[in-house]
């Protein structure tokens, strides 16, 4: 299958007419890609973003936080990742998952944060393939939409078993696979080996998508190229740039790089965005959990280091929403006169 031929998406991911280029996925990513993120990268022109991490457990168990982890169903398509390490768990949070609407469940062996591979689940279970196998058949079982599953290159560079996993995933009905070019032991030290990923690519049949540093259009179509994959998956290269998954879409599409969004457009995506957390959270959360996309929308802007960490500083210790908004305005409107 080549690179712009996308007839597998309908079948993964329930978009009816998928764009005939390489899709460009937002990562899941705990804490950041809750719903308004998605939402934001989704109306930008990522082809596909996935929820944050959820805990099958506690899903099932009815925790609201939980249960606002896995939100998002007016998103075409809507992909919830579920993570644990108890093929019971795991299946009835799929269960829950597809009955509040998901037309994916993406399942999670390559978190390397040590409170989740603590717990034995993340990247862990590819200490163990067999258990690892036995979660995923669970799941495949327990749904009738497609099932996806995102690894890294194995736990260690000693055990690089992704080719491995990736087959048994194969042989249970995974549709799709997505790489971090990365061992878990690495964390996010080094740079990613997208060559490595090919291992995977060629282990079967499935569409791959390649993820780890992929920030620019330019790396994008590296990563491709160095791995075969058939598409990308962009995670920390988004951090207050929500319309970086869709730049790149552009750019492997036409070949063409749109470029950043000019500053009255970030301006007005970076308000609508944190106005979307205030409702999603309510008004103290939303604060709270916005603080770090405000500092992550300054740096991006391209404002001096040093002007960022002033407005950082007055900007986050806000607690009034329409002193953050009206914030957020006047940091644009001073970066737009330093510009003219």
């Amino acid at each position: 299958m080549g690179l712009c031929e996308a007839s597998w998406m309908p079948v993964v991911t329930g978009v009816q007419n998928p764009v005939v280029a390489p899709p460009v996925a937002l990562a899941p990513m705990s804490g950041v890609s809750d719903l308004p993120f998605r939402r934001m990268a989704h109306r930008l022109g990522a082809t596909m973003v996935v929820s944050e991490m959820v805990a099958s457990e506690e899903l099932v168990r009815n925790r609201a936080d939980v249960h606002r982890r896995a939100e998002g169903r007016e998103l075409t398509p809507f992909i919830i990742q579920l993570a644990g390490r108890e093929a019971h768990w795991m299946a009835e949070g799929a269960r829950i998952a597809e009955a509040k609407g998901a037309s994916v469940i993406d399942i999670n062996m390559g978190c390397p944060a040590r409170e989740v591979t603590g717990k034995l689940s993340g990247s862990a279970l590819m200490r163990d393939l067999d258990h690892a196998q036995s979660l995923i058949k669970a799941v495949v079982g327990a749904v009738r939409v497609p099932v996806t599953l995102k690894m890294r290159l194995g736990w260690d560079q000693r055990t690089r078993n992704a080719p491995e996993l990736a087959r048994r995933a194969a042989a249970e009905g995974v549709t799709m696979l997505t790489v971090h070019g990365r061992t878990r032991c690495q964390f996010f030290t080094g740079k990613a080996d997208w060559a490595a990923v090919r291992s995977v690519v060629e282990a079967t049949r499935l569409p791959v998508l390649v993820n780890g540093d992929i920030a620019t259009p330019t790396a994008a179509r590296a990563a491709l190229a160095a791995s075969g994959a058939h598409g990308v998956m962009v995670g920390r290269g988004a951090y207050g740039a929500p319309w970086l998954p869709g730049r790149i879409a552009v750019f492997l599409a036409n070949d063409r790089d749109p470029g950043d969004p000019d500053l009255a457009t970030q301006r007005d995506t970076a308000l609508e965005h944190i106005e979307w957390m205030f409702d999603h959270y309510g008004t103290s959360l939303g604060i709270r959990n916005a603080r770090k996309h405000i500092g992550w929308y300054l740096a991006s802007s391209g404002a001096a280091e040093q002007v960022v960490k002033i407005w950082r500083a007055n900007l986050c210790t806000q607690t009034d929403p329409r002193s953050v908004l009206g914030g957020i305005s006047s940091f644009y409107d001073q970066m737009e006169r330093r510009a003219a």
